[in-house]
């Protein structure tokens, strides 16, 4: 048994999707500041596994991890290609922990796929340490195997794994793994925690390289500073009045609603900074709430009203008729759209403001996986607003 390092960190997300394959696209078109409502729903996503070494010494990997979520989410949802701004989906996955089943190979699906960050947020906090074997094909295997990536040629399908022990161990090959990953469309990323050459030698770099993926080295120690703005306060009012624009329904609404506001204090307890990240990460069009909330939900294309059941909706629309919820909803949405694009106007102030006091820092998590999320997404004709 080894000493287990600290190793994981999360991977965090990514981007990228669609395969945008459009060749003949004039490229002097016009680009707006921010997303908007006008833009049709896409269909493309961005899939990305984030598989976290939870052995010991791993706490301040996943701590920058919680601090950095939403910055990445941010700089995602300005992926556009052509007019189609794709969807992001997260599946998280741990690995390398003596809590978990040993006969699995110490691994655990913590969340499959999906849209909820306020879920995503939820299991990222509730992680913790322990000491394990980390086998980084086994998991790799498994997320494949287990995930459902699909078929789409347009869909971009990330892997991100973070860790500092050697990339071989386990009694699954991780150059099986990437033949496996290979034959689904999916890219695998690596970010080894440590020195870049040692990460090389222990065949971190090799495990991106077999599928065209980007290896990174990172100070996983290193403590994430975050950088007021005049903007701040502004931002944070407007999330609470933000907050009172959903609408909760069906049997878990309430306790999804309680989510968000948990998950609002787990990024205000890093710092007034970060809880400002995810403010104007919840007014972007990434932040989707359909499982529970009314008005994300009537914008999907198979919602009825017809069947909602009076039992299910809140008070203030028990007993209402199909027109009153309708208007209902309409002001609500009204009231939430002018809000996001308060918040929204406001971030770009605030980033405009942040440029000017930080410097590009290459060593954290954060611009490690931007920047390689950039590199893979221009292959597939992606720009950024």
């Amino acid at each position: 048994m080894k000493t287990v390092f600290k190793m994981s960190v999360l991977s965090l997300f990514f981007v990228s999707l669609t395969a945008c394959q459009a060749k003949e696209k004039n490229q002097n078109t016009a680009l707006v500041i921010h997303e908007t409502k006008t833009i049709e729903p896409s269909k493309q996503f961005i899939k990305v596994a984030l598989l976290l070494d939870t052995s010991n010494s791993m706490d301040g990997l996943i701590d920058q991890a919680k601090a950095q979520l939403w910055e990445i989410v941010n700089e995602l949802s300005y992926a556009k290609c052509e007019d189609a701004k794709p969807n992001l989906q997260i599946a998280l996955y741990e690995y390398g922990n003596d809590n978990l089943n040993g006969d699995e190979g110490y691994i655990r699906q913590v969340l499959a796929f999906s849209q909820d960050l306020d879920d995503i947020s939820k299991e990222l906090f509730s992680l913790t340490t322990r000491g394990g074997n980390e086998f980084c094909g086994y998991v790799i295997k498994t997320s494949i195997d287990q995930l459902k990536w699909g078929t789409n040629p347009d869909d971009l399908k990330l892997i991100f794994i973070a860790g500092n022990e050697p990339f071989t161990q386990g009694s699954v090959s991780y150059k099986d793994a990437s033949t496996l990953a290979n034959s689904k469309d999916v890219t695998v990323n690596t970010i080894f925690c440590g020195d870049y050459n040692q990460g090389i030698s222990s065949y971190w770099k090799d495990g991106a390289d077999l599928t065209h993926g980007n290896y990174m080295a990172i100070n996983h120690n290193r403590a994430t500073v975050h950088v007021a703005s005049p903007y701040d306060d502004s931002i944070l009012q407007l999330n609470r009045k933000l907050n009172k624009t959903y609408v909760a329904y069906g049997s878990n609404g309430n306790k999804k609603m309680e989510n968000q506001a948990e998950q609002d204090d787990n990024a205000q307890g890093y710092s007034e900074a970060n809880a400002v990240s995810r403010a104007v990460s919840k007014s972007s069009h990434l932040y989707k709430n359909a499982s529970w909330d009314l008005i994300d939900a009537s914008e999907d294309e198979s919602f009825a009203y017809e069947t909602l059941k009076d039992s299910e909706l809140p008070e203030e629309l028990k007993g209402k008729e199909e027109a009153e919820i309708k208007s209902y909803l309409d002001t609500k949405r009204k009231e939430r759209e002018a809000i996001q694009t308060q918040i929204q106007d406001l971030n770009i102030k605030r980033k405009q403001h942040l440029a000017k006091q930080q410097k590009g820092d290459s060593d954290n998590l954060e611009n490690a996986m931007l920047g390689a999320i950039k590199t893979q997404a221009k292959k597939k004709n992606y720009t950024w607003e």
